[in-house]
């Protein structure tokens, strides 16, 4: 066999741990199941990844990269309510409604960390990256447009990644397009509201 260095030997486990935990569940799925499926045996996991939290951990780092590689590929260059309306219609395209099954298991892994002992600063953290990655990006989207936010970014993104926490789960109860594409634009609106953009003058914010 081959040899395969550790970082690529990481990412094609991480990426046989989502398809297992989209597939399975995150409460079900085992070190076992993951191995069988990146057609590797349970010590070659183990040898990447020795306990169920680290591959929960690797696959939470995962998601929340691609969480950021979405809104940083949405133009900033135009303003801040600009970026938020395409920003999140980006979002909702790429990692709700093209994948339920993956939406659905950020949203597990999320329960998962809070239900298990020792592990719940994990949910922490991933509500914490989102909403640094929001903040940077709708910082930038604004000072690039020479604008003001009347609420601090981190409030801003705070509210932002809170409301679509729930409209995603709205969506995966019932997942009616028209009437969640109709609640994702009413959160935007609410977003932009809250956000009461402004050119500024000489003050930088």
């Amino acid at each position: 066999m081959a040899y395969v260095r550790a970082p690529e030997r990481r990412r094609q486990f991480v990426a046989a741990a989502r398809a297992v935990l989209a597939r399975d569940g995150v409460a079900t799925t085992t070190l076992r199941a993951v191995a069988a499926e990146a057609g590797v045996s349970i010590g070659t996991l183990y040898y990447i990844f020795p306990a169920k939290e680290q591959m929960i951990t690797a696959v939470l780092e995962d998601v929340r990269d691609e969480v950021s590689a979405v809104f940083q590929a949405t133009e900033t260059h135009a303003g801040l309510e600009h970026a938020l309306r395409h920003g999140l219609e980006n979002y909702w395209k790429q990692l709700v409604v093209n994948d339920h099954q993956l939406a659905l298991m950020r949203h597990e892994l999320f329960a998962y960390a809070l239900r298990t002992p020792g592990q719940e600063h994990l949910a922490r953290w991933q509500i914490e990256g989102y909403t640094r990655i929001v903040a940077q990006w709708c910082q930038q989207a604004a000072n690039n447009a020479g604008e003001i936010c009347a609420v601090p970014f981190d409030t801003l993104a705070r509210a932002l990644v809170a409301a679509i926490m729930g409209t995603v789960l709205e969506y995966l109860s019932d997942p009616d397009q028209s009437r969640s594409q109709h609640a994702l634009h009413t959160v935007t609106d609410m977003l932009v509201a809250l956000a009461a953009i402004r050119p500024a003058t000489n003050a930088v914010r």
